[in-house]
């Protein structure tokens, strides 16, 4: 029987009305397969994949493909997204057996969990050289059953070498230094396309933790080129496809080098990413009104469309919509129009207007004439992007709002993940000081306060909840790393010393929990008695989202900042031996090391610490002025437009947090403390001086 209709993961509630005998994985499981004499079907997707639904209607619905499955094989299905820690392994070995991986992920195990054969999809009829995934299924039990001992023997083979991977960044000589990381940028910019912006070609993916760390070295070093590689590929995937033009929203990747035609779904940590990147390059030097604008749809799309009653955000939006009830889901379905369209819900004037101004041709950019809309640069156009005739724009978006919303929508995966969460509090609480927005800030304090109340339990962080209810995936080090990042956020943003004692106490157990002994400065990616999986996975490449290992060294560095001596001097040492480590990536796989550059530009630059002393509030008499307010104000406000990213910042009264002791207000005057690692100018006093102390360079 199908056992996945009380799992917690939207995902495989997905496949609970299969005919396939799925199974979460477990001992049991295992157990079941070794009972049995039969090999394990393991199934991995998530919630939000097209393929994955494609592989589902095709084969998993279908009568005949579940019973040659259930009679056959243990059928098991895993959110990759709920249990990164299997995805990991498994994906190693389907990278290692067809060069390639993705999802949905099709791997068939021993009993004992050693693979002998991955891909990925596979279709109903075979079709370019692709098997069908019953020959696939028939090829595979006549294996195991006439040559089992080569089947073993294969299997013992991939299984060895999944854990020589696993042997950690090895010792190097490279030093993390000013010309280690100026080789970095420019390996990376040898790789920018010079008529689109971005990196490479199609398909094209958002590289957000890169453009973080292109802002940082930029104000480091004063480099014009990282910055106009960041500010080209940012207002590119602004305006193009990738981006929703009519209610915000970044999807998953576009499936051009224009950044025109997306794939649809829309992820959490890509959207709490890019709203970082945004919000940093809307206030460096002279400003982006396209980056300000970008900045406060992508935080009303956090909030409208991923947000959840219970102060969490979701993870996805699907790529796929149902358009018709029981029927396979249409790609795009939702978000395309046509020429036609517009002018039948608009009129004729607008709804030409809407076409040009939208990219909506009779040819279409998409599939069948359909357009996904656009918004290419055009003479006239206002500085953050929009048409000159901005209130006609705002007039019919909100009109094609309104069109789109009567369709049929995606659907949402309403699981709720630490380490994403985690993102978008440390984005939502940077935005929000940056740029003056406490409902911002106050946005990530709800999250990290369901995340406090309902993913941590006791001494463990967990991985995902459903429904304000916990899972029972275990969280691996990204989700301690973010999750700690986001409270340190908090702390600065709001001063509350109960968010630096929270994050102290996520980022110690972590120092337990993850630590590799005989290496300082490699982490382990699941805990020190998680689930024995064949080989206990860290990867420190940054992909899609940062490694867990460079997200470490981040919260470890800027804890260094934020706390009192002994603890700094501990998380400073932690995480110079992380970032010593990751200098290899740096070195090496440059792409692929955008976490690594944003946290080591910060450490190179010291990090920059600005405490702001306040004096204690005095009450004021009808009439009179608060001056020491008013410029308590200025000085905050100045330090969080003008300190560069991986700054520290906190203001508040005189030894009310670490940051603040010995600090005093110059004779009762807020003052500005501005540090660089251990050395420090003179307080300054006023906006203006402390901006003079922060940017030394302009754009």
């Amino acid at each position: 029987m199908n056992r996945l209709g009380s799992a917690t993961s939207p995902y495989l509630r997905q496949h609970a009305d299969n005919p396939v005998h799925w199974r979460e994985w477990d001992a049991q499981a295992l157990a079941e397969a070794a009972e049995r004499g039969v090999p394990i079907l393991l199934s991995v997707g998530y919630a939000s994949c097209h393929w994955c639904h494609v592989m589902a209607h095709e084969s998993f619905e279908d009568e005949a493909t579940a019973a040659l499955m259930n009679d056959n094989f243990v059928c098991i299905k895993v959110d990759r997204e709920e249990r990164p820690d299997l995805d990991a392994v498994y994906m190693s070995a389907t990278v290692a057996m067809t060069g390639q991986g993705g999802w949905p992920m099709t791997c068939f195990l021993t009993p004992d969990g050693a693979p002998f054969y991955c891909g990925t999809y596979y279709p109903k009829v075979a079709r370019g050289g692709m098997p069908s995934f019953t020959q696939l299924l028939t090829a595979v039990t006549q294996t195991w059953q006439q040559r089992r001992g080569e089947v073993d023997e294969a299997a013992s083979r991939v299984a060895g070498a999944l854990r020589e991977q696993n042997a950690g960044m090895p010792d190097h000589d490279l030093e993390l230094s000013a010309e280690l990381l100026g080789h970095t940028v420019a390996a990376v910019m040898r790789d920018l396309d010079p008529v689109h912006a971005g990196f490479g070609g199609a398909p094209k993916f958002p590289p957000s933790a890169l453009l973080e760390g292109l802002l940082r070295h930029h104000e480091r070093t004063g480099d014009p080129a990282a910055y106009a590689a960041v500010a080209a590929t940012a207002a590119a995937m602004a305006r193009g496809g990738i981006y929703d033009q009519l209610r915000g929203g970044f999807a998953r990747y576009s499936v051009d080098s224009a950044w025109v035609v997306p794939h649809f779904e829309k992820m959490l940590y890509d959207n709490a990413q890019l709203l970082r990147v945004y919000a940093h390059l809307a206030r460096v030097g002279a400003g982006s009104p396209l980056a300000l604008r970008i900045t406060e749809e992508t935080v009303q799309f956090l909030i409208d469309d991923l947000g959840t009653d219970h102060g969490g955000f979701a993870s996805a939006l699907d790529a796929d919509t149902h358009v018709e009830p029981g029927a396979p889901g249409v790609e795009g379905a939702t978000y395309v129009f046509t020429p036609a369209e517009l002018t039948a819900e608009l009129g004729v004037d607008d709804g030409a207007w809407a076409a040009a101004v939208f990219g909506i041709s009779a040819a279409g950019n998409f599939e069948h004439g359909t357009s996904v809309p656009t918004l290419a640069p055009a003479a006239g156009q206002s500085p953050d992007g929009t048409p000159a005739e901005h209130d006609r724009f705002e007039r019919i978006r909100d009109r094609l709002r309104q069109i789109r919303d009567r369709r049929p929508q995606p659907d949402r995966d309403d699981k709720v993940v630490t380490a994403w969460n985690g993102m978008a509090v440390t984005a939502l609480a940077e935005a929000g000081v940056a740029h003056n927005r406490p409902g911002w800030v106050e946005a990530a304090d709800r999250c990290a306060a369901f995340l406090l109340a309902h993913h941590v339990i006791g001494d463990r962080v967990v991985r995902a909840s459903l429904g304000g209810v916990a899972g029972s995936a275990a969280g691996i080090l990204e989700d301690y790393a973010w999750l700690a990042t986001g409270l340190l956020a908090l702390h600065q943003a709001t001063g509350d010393t109960a968010r630096l004692t929270q994050a102290h106490h996520i980022l110690d157990l972590a120092l337990t929990l993850f630590a590799d002994p005989d290496q300082p400065g490699n982490w382990y990616d699941t805990a020190a008695d998680a689930e024995t999986l064949l080989a206990r996975p860290r990867d420190p490449i940054d992909g899609a989202t940062p490694s867990g290992a460079s997200s470490f060294a981040e919260a470890l560095l800027t804890a260094a900042a934020l706390s009192d001596p002994a603890r700094a001097t501990e998380y400073r040492a932690h995480a110079e031996a992380t970032l010593s480590r990751g200098a290899l990536i740096l070195a090496r796989a440059s792409r692929s090391a955008g976490q690594w550059l944003a946290v080591a530009e910060a450490a190179l630059a010291g990090p920059v610490q600005v405490a702001v002393a306040l004096p204690e509030p005095q009450p004021i008499r009808p009439g009179e002025r608060d001056e020491a307010s008013r410029a308590g104000a200025e000085l905050i406000s100045a330090a969080h437009r003008f300190a560069p990213g991986g700054s520290v910042v906190l203001a508040g009264v005189p030894d009310s947090a670490p940051l603040l002791a010995d600090r005093p207000t110059v004779f009762g005057t807020p003052a500005a403390y501005v540090c660089r690692g251990a050395t420090c100018d003179l307080p300054v006093t006023s906006g203006e001086a402390l901006r003079g102390a922060l940017v030394p360079r302009e754009v």
